[in-house]
């Protein structure tokens, strides 16, 4: 569990001193957003209507930005042999990063979150729950990156091969969060979508770390 701390500590660490990727992970998030208005016009009905799969999308993909970069930077000066080499086991290894990319990057996002519900005209009510939909889809996301970081580390054009194994496994999320958005704004109950994105990270938490423990050792 010490291991484990360190590890999740540095990395929060590392975001402090450098910032730029949880602001253009932040920054990208909300000018998406602002994009809808001038694509499809300001009519605010046509913007509420959107809202809750333009907000999902927009959060996953600005997640996505550093995500190439998870163990890219540790592998290049030989830090993640280090930590490989501490005693702390590969799937905790994953885990802690994959919670660190959470609070540096999912956190920001949901800080930015009320400026993007205002810009796609989403109704006061469901911020709420846009918030915490958010926060559980960019979880999940977290976790499938992490795996799919760990996979594609080292390999040619890995940068390009990420999104194309993370982006599918998030769907589901993308789903489950914009029905949730919807349900809210609609004054419906919001709680069964939100219990199956609780699921679904749920079930991420355990098996993606799994999998990037078992590819960062060579297996």
């Amino acid at each position: 569990m010490r291991g484990f701390a360190a590890v999740l500590g540095r990395e929060v660490r590392l975001a402090l001193r450098h910032p730029g990727d949880s602001l253009a992970a932040m920054l990208f998030f909300v000018l998406v957003c602002a994009l809808f208005p001038f694509g499809i016009g300001p009519a605010p009905e046509i913007l509420a209507r959107i809202a809750p799969g333009a907000l999902l999308a927009a959060a996953l993909l600005a997640a996505l930005l550093p995500l190439d970069r998870l163990f890219g930077a540790e592998a290049e000066d030989g830090s993640l042999d280090q930590l490989l080499l501490s005693g702390l086991a590969p799937a905790a290894l994953a885990a802690a990063k994959a919670l660190g990319h959470w609070i540096v990057t999912g956190l920001p996002l949901l800080a930015a979150s009320p400026v993007a519900c205002a810009m796609l005209n989403l109704p006061v009510e469901a911020w709420g729950v846009a918030a915490l939909a958010l926060g559980l889809a960019t979880a999940v996301l977290s976790l499938f990156g992490t795996a799919g970081a760990a996979l594609t580390l080292g390999a040619r054009r890995g940068g390009v091969l990420l999104p194309l194994l993370v982006l599918p496994l998030s769907i589901p999320a993308v789903i489950f969060g914009a029905a949730a958005i919807e349900a809210a704004a609609a004054g419906l109950g919001a709680r069964p979508y939100l219990l199956l994105l609780a699921a679904l990270l749920a079930l991420a938490a355990p098996l993606a770390p799994l999998a990037a423990g078992a590819a960062l050792r060579g297996d």
